[in-house]
């Protein structure tokens, strides 16, 4: 009984993910969430209680904890935290691109769902200051201001190629993820003033 009771519940997280992520939470009914799950109508108010708090338990369900960089190497090594940190969030990306655009419209929407994500978000976001700051004390970073650097870091790894606004003027082929990661890191690092990464690159 209790398997497939989590077989139920799984497929209509998976079913909310799918269609809060094409269609908004506003433009998406629970009819429409079961209908895609091949479950009964009442059953997301039976078990999530409506759904708000099913838009929380895909959270809880699908947000990639392991992004969270733990251990003292954050503090000791910010060079090589920043490129793991820069490789796990783009790994997230072509895993679970579903929830990534549910993240980003609600940011650009300003709902009043942003306060969940942020829950989630907001943890991520302190570690990669850390990180940031920690690389400028040792001076392997260099740059002004830690709350634009982290915008623009954030903004540089999160800006995906599938999002498709600039298509009608990009001419080359999707690139493969470890092709993004470099890419990706070698522009942070540049950006950074990276000392290290100075020492190993082309000028």
């Amino acid at each position: 009984m209790e398997t497939a009771e989590h077989d139920v519940k799984m497929r209509l997280l998976l079913a909310a993910k799918k269609l809060f992520s094409r269609q908004g939470f506003d433009g998406t009914t629970v009819r429409q969430i079961c209908e895609e799950a091949g479950a009964n109508v009442a059953l997301v108010s039976y078990y999530f209680g409506g759904k708000e708090n099913i838009y929380r338990a895909l959270f809880d369900m699908s947000f990639p904890q392991g992004l969270l960089l733990e251990g003292e190497d954050v503090k000791k090594e910010p060079v090589k935290a920043i490129k793991l940190l820069v490789r796990k969030v783009i790994i997230y990306q072509v895993n679970d691109p579903e929830l990534v655009r549910l993240i980003q419209q609600e940011s650009a929407q300003e709902t009043s769902r942003v306060e969940i994500v942020q829950q989630y978000l907001v943890p991520v976001w302190r570690m990669a200051k850390e990180i940031l700051e920690e690389g400028r004390k040792q001076g392997v970073f260099h740059f002004r201001s830690l709350d634009n650097t982290f915008l623009y870091v954030w903004g540089g790894i999160l800006f995906p190629r599938s999002f498709g606004f600039f298509n009608p003027i990009l001419s080359e082929p999707l690139p493969t993820t470890e092709e993004k990661i470099a890419d990706v890191t070698g522009f942070v690092l540049g950006a950074l003033r990276c000392s290290a990464h100075a020492e190993t690159e082309p000028v």
